[in-house]
């Protein structure tokens, strides 16, 4: 199935990216395809002591150690429900492997820029610079997300400081 997004991603025109689309609660949101490289079913994870409680843990993938970020709980969402649906979306961030469990993934959307509407500002009272904006298809509302700067951010903490100095040169 991956190879398939990926695919279908090469073949977007130049106004145009594709999207992974996942749901969190009632919300979807949808993130960079380029940035998935797959999706799996949720597994227990080796816990870590003191973390934080939206890392879950780590699993081993064929010999790289994955931490596992739980959104619903990083976005504070309410309480967290495992089932057949849930599922743990393997991304590359900056050359980092990791592991990010949603609710169910929904499917793979083009957009072009000019669908999607900034986000509104909301001041210290709500980090939403991980929010590239929102986008409206159909009958619901997208919020796109840039992986790569949520992931990267200090209190996350699992891209090294190395890779975010590289990506600012």
């Amino acid at each position: 199935m991956t190879e398939e997004l990926k695919e279908r991603a090469a073949v977007t025109t130049d106004d145009s990216r594709e999207y992974l689309t996942f749901t969190l609660g009632e919300e979807e949101y949808g993130i960079d395809i380029l940035n998935v490289q797959e999706i799996r079913g949720y597994d227990a994870v080796t816990k870590i002591a003191n973390a934080p409680d939206f890392i879950k843990g780590v699993i081993n993938m064929r010999g790289v150690i994955v931490p596992i970020i739980d959104m619903r709980l990083k976005f504070n969402l309410g309480e967290v429900e495992y089932n057949q649906f849930t599922v743990v979306i393997i991304l590359n961030v900056t050359g980092r492997v990791i592991g990010m469990v949603v609710d169910g993934v929904s499917d793979v959307v083009a957009l072009r820029q000019d669908q999607i509407r900034p986000a509104p500002e909301f001041g210290a009272v709500l980090d939403t610079d991980y929010i590239e904006g929102l986008a409206t298809l159909d009958e619901r509302m997208v919020i796109v997300v840039d992986i790569e700067r949520l992931m990267s951010s200090n209190e996350m903490g699992l891209v090294d400081q190395v890779h975010q100095q590289q990506q600012s040169v």
